[in-house]
C-alpha cells in the first residue's frame, strides 16, 4: 500500500489539470485521486489561468493546445510577476505536439517539468509527481 502525499497543511496536494480533451483529464484525474491527489479539471485555457491565479494549488498540469488562451500564453502569464506576484505551484506542461527546438527550450525554461502525453503511461505520471513533490520541501 502506497502512502498518501500530503502538502505542508497536512492535506492532499491540490491538482490543477487544465486539459481540454475529456478523455485525458478523466484519467489524470481518476489516477491521480486514487494515488491521493485532490484534482480540479478545467478545459479552457482563460478559465483555468484564472484558476491557477488564486494559488491554491500544488501542482498545475497544463496542456498547449487550449481554448481561449493557450497553455504557453499561461505558462508565461504565471512567470511574470507582475502578472501573478505569488505562485508556488510546480507547472507541469504536457503535451502531445513536437516543438520546434527553440520554444521547447522556452517552454523547459518556465515549466518545472515537461512530458510527451504518448510517452507517459498514467502510473509514470503518479511516478514523475510523487519524484517532484520529494523534490520540493515546499509541496
Amino acid at each position: 500500500m502506497t502512502e498518501t502525499p500530503l502538502n505542508p497543511k497536512g492535506q492532499p496536494p491540490q491538482v490543477l489539470c487544465v486539459e481540454d480533451e475529456y478523455f485525458i483529464s478523466n484519467l489524470y484525474s481518476r489516477v491521480l485521486t486514487v494515488a491521493g491527489y485532490k484534482v480540479t479539471i478545467e478545459g479552457d485555457g482563460l478559465k483555468g489561468l484564472q484558476l491557477a491565479q488564486t494559488d491554491a494549488y500544488d501542482i498545475i498540469l497544463l496542456d498547449l493546445m487550449l481554448p481561449s488562451m493557450s497553455g504557453i500564453d499561461i505558462l508565461r502569464t504565471l512567470r511574470d510577476p507582475s502578472k501573478t506576484p505569488y505562485l508556488h505551484a510546480k507547472i507541469i506542461v504536457m503535451t502531445n505536439l513536437e516543438q520546434h527546438p527553440d520554444l521547447r527550450a522556452d517552454i523547459e525554461k518556465h515549466a518545472d517539468g515537461y512530458l510527451v502525453k504518448a510517452d507517459i503511461t498514467p502510473r509514470a505520471l503518479v511516478n514523475f509527481l510523487g519524484d517532484l513533490r520529494l523534490s520540493d520541501k515546499h509541496m
